[in-house]
């Protein structure tokens, strides 16, 4: 009897043990499935993004607040700075992971490391370059007055190409002026309201109303009236880009998405621009018309880019040349967007 009950207990435990064993196994399989393909830290299947930005870029609120960055696979941290410049260089110390900026940062960027453009906005047009405005002192009436006077530029930015091509249209060469560089509008804004900056460039409603506001400060020009355009894309280093290619053509994706719903609800596009930054209302109604972005990449884009790249260089911005192809990775907008996209290889 003693050994009938042992050999019944040992069965029975036995299948106890297996039992369990099943149900580790299945515990431990839902865990992996549920952390596959996330990086640190993010969650639901989602890849983590820190992306530089600034406060009125629309796109991106828009995009984080109505969910298309989680929609399309992105958990996105916007990283706050002074101008899209900042953002760029926070790639350097790996502060943010993806960034957008006009060609001269990008440029430098891509000289600079093994980062790539990988998209452009799309922005490089006659009413998105009427958005940034030349605000003088009372005692300048033309360009030509600028001679010998204190011009401000945002370091980092493509302002000092701007400023050149400017000035040549009045006469006028580099140094002929003081170049002061500023590290964002609002010192810029204190330095103009002092008298120690004479003129600077201006972007976005709520600045055009600041600036026009100091006394005896009035509009000269804007950029629109100069051959200048301000292309706009996406850097990130090629390792990223290699790592993450559905994260990153998801964010694309979403970009694309978010800018149009801000156009066709440019009301709850300006709510959502107040909420999470205070922005007033009618400034974000004033901007948005003037910057729809459109992802993809165009002769447009690829001219300006050449173009800037030869000023930098030439100027000895850029220390050592390099072939523009060789720095756009543009297989991921290629993928999301096919008939926004230029062949390489055809310029």
């Amino acid at each position: 009897m003693t050994t009938i009950r042992w050999n019944q207990w040992n069965r029975s435990n036995r299948w106890t043990r297996i039992g369990l064993l099943l149900l580790g196994g299945a515990l431990a399989a839902l865990l992996l499935a549920g952390c596959g393909g996330e990086a640190e830290g993010s969650g639901g299947g989602q890849v983590k993004l820190k992306i530089a930005d600034i406060s009125t870029n629309i796109t991106f609120r828009v995009a984080q607040e109505k969910g298309f960055f989680a929609k399309h696979g992105v958990d996105a941290e916007l990283v706050t700075f002074a101008t899209p410049a900042e953002g760029v260089n926070a790639l350097f110390i790996k502060q943010v992971d993806v960034a957008f900026g006009a060609d001269f940062p990008l440029l430098n960027a891509a000289s600079k490391g093994d980062y790539a453009i990988f998209a452009s906005s799309g922005t490089a047009t006659d009413l998105s370059a009427s958005d940034w405005k030349l605000f003088v002192r009372p005692d300048v009436k033309t360009g030509a007055d600028l001679k010998g006077k204190n011009l401000s530029f945002l370091r980092g930015t493509f302002l000092p190409y701007l400023w050149d091509v400017y000035l040549g249209e009045q006469g006028l060469k580099l140094d002929d002026v003081k170049l002061i560089g500023q590290g964002g509008l609002d010192e810029a804004y204190v330095a103009l309201r002092k008298g120690e900056i004479d003129a600077v460039w201006v972007f976005g409603a709520i600045n055009h109303e600041k600036f026009s506001a100091i006394d005896g400060v009035h509009e000269l020009s804007d950029m629109s009236r100069t051959p200048v355009r301000l292309g706009t894309g996406l850097i990130a280093a090629s390792e990223l880009l290699q790592r993450e290619p559905e994260a990153l053509t998801g964010f694309l994706r979403a970009l694309d998405e978010a800018s149009a719903y801000a156009q066709a609800n440019p009301d709850e596009a300006a709510d959502i621009l107040y909420k999470t930054v205070k922005q007033p209302k009618e400034a974000t109604l004033k901007d948005l018309p003037k910057n729809p972005w459109n992802i993809g990449f165009t002769d447009k884009a690829y001219a300006g880019l050449q173009g800037q790249k030869k000023y930098m260089v030439d100027n000895g911005i850029i220390e050592k040349d390099f072939n523009l192809d060789d720095k756009l990775k543009l297989d991921l907008v290629r993928k999301a967007f096919p008939d926004r996209v230029i062949e390489l290889g055809q310029n």
